[in-house]
């Protein structure tokens, strides 16, 4: 019988993986080769809106898959991966607003324009180290990473669990808001940051640049997806759903059950905020906004509707869904967040493990082959 090696089970261990693989590998080489190698007249052109939304559904997969970590195989629901999915986003975004430089509405070499309009005499000393990309892309890390373990240490030593740590993680994300929206903060308020001209040196809005970072969005999702399905299956994912299962017994047969959840919690907040920093340069804007506790929210439903505790089910769910918000927000806006909470609410009664959990209901399970008796 053929011997799986431990990078095969990676790769190839379940059929939703193979198929995730299959897709994102065809969606990273077709979707540049039809925006590039075909005219706007020709019918098998890709305009530069879809592939930017294909790529925003990409960094939306990232952070859910995110999610799907700290929920789906450790059993905590934060409603604050919004707030590191931002602060990775506005990283980004202070780092290509001072690539702008004197090309701004005011000509300031220093100063990003609505510093200049709120009259502000000198950069501020947070400002500093975001004219160079390796120390904006080490904030994207550093920031939300530090945030949840400093959050996630004082929850955890102090045993928060359940509804009681979904609502702080949620007071968070709120209390980050408010304080983004103000003027003296220095973040842009709440028009927040915009007008980016060039990243890496590059014209962000350059053909060539857009699908650099819709193959970036691609890779960070296949690597983000590759290194959480690596955590879920090595000795200490093992732990770690030990914990979501029965995190009294785990902790009575000696794991530092709060090591576990603090490391877990701090890691997926680094996806969160690799996934915001994409999002930024995509979409073109960061604003508080982007910390609203309804978008927290939003991210579990995803998962909740894709399928909890799959990976896979993340990403299909982060994408069906928000492909159903930019097409029911465009045809009826104003019945959405009503189809969002029925979709929530019936996925919870009647398909408790998903889109996934349904299709495998319908799939013939292939039976493994008995292993060969041994011979005297």
């Amino acid at each position: 019988m053929t011997m799986r090696t431990p990078l095969m089970n990676l790769l190839l261990g379940e059929r939703g993986t193979q198929i995730f693989l299959a897709v994102l590998l065809v969606t990273a080489i077709v979707v540049p080769i039809l925006h590039l190698a075909f005219d706007a007249g020709s019918s098998l052109h890709l305009s530069s809106y879809t592939m930017t939304l294909i790529g925003k559904y990409m960094t939306y997969a990232l952070l859910a898959v995110a999610v799907d970590l700290v929920w789906g195989y450790c059993g905590i629901l934060s409603l604050g991966h919004a707030a590191f999915f931002a602060l990775g986003g506005y990283a980004m975004g202070m780092y290509l607003m001072r690539q702008i430089g004197p090309r701004g509405v005011y000509a300031d070499p220093v100063l990003p324009d609505f510093m200049v309009f709120l009259n502000w005499k000198e950069l501020p000393w947070f400002w500093y180290g975001f004219d160079m990309f390796w120390f904006a892309a080490l904030m994207v890390v550093l920031v939300p990473g530090l945030l949840a373990l400093v959050f996630g240490w004082l929850a955890f030593r102090s045993r928060v669990t359940g509804v009681y740590l979904s609502i702080i993680t949620q007071a968070l994300t709120y209390a980050l808001m408010l304080a983004f929206f103000r003027n003296d903060m220095g973040f842009g308020g709440n028009n927040g940051l915009t007008d980016f001209k060039d990243i890496l040196g590059f014209n962000i809005n350059a053909p060539g640049t857009r699908v650099a970072l819709f193959v970036a969005s691609a890779v960070a999702l296949g690597l983000g997806y590759f290194a959480c399905r690596y955590i879920t299956l090595s000795r200490a994912g093992r732990v770690v759903q030990a914990v979501r299962d029965a995190e009294s017994r785990t902790r009575f047969i000696g794991y530092r059950v709060e090591s576990y959840k603090l490391w877990i919690f701090a890691f997926s907040a680094v996806l969160a905020g690799i996934a915001g920093a994409l999002y930024v340069p995509q979409v073109g804007i960061i604003n508080p906004s982007e910390f609203q506790p309804i978008n927290s929210i939003e991210i579990v439903i995803w998962v909740a509707v894709g399928g909890r505790g799959t990976l896979y089910g993340a990403v299909a769910g982060a994408v069906l869904v928000n492909y159903a918000k930019s097409y029911f927000t465009a045809a009826v806006p104003e019945f959405w967040l009503y189809a969002l909470g029925a979709l929530f609410v019936l996925v919870t009664l009647f398909l408790p493990r998903g889109v996934v959990g349904l299709a495998d209901r319908f799939t013939p399970r292939r039976r493994e082959p008995e292993p060969e008796a041994v011979k005297a």
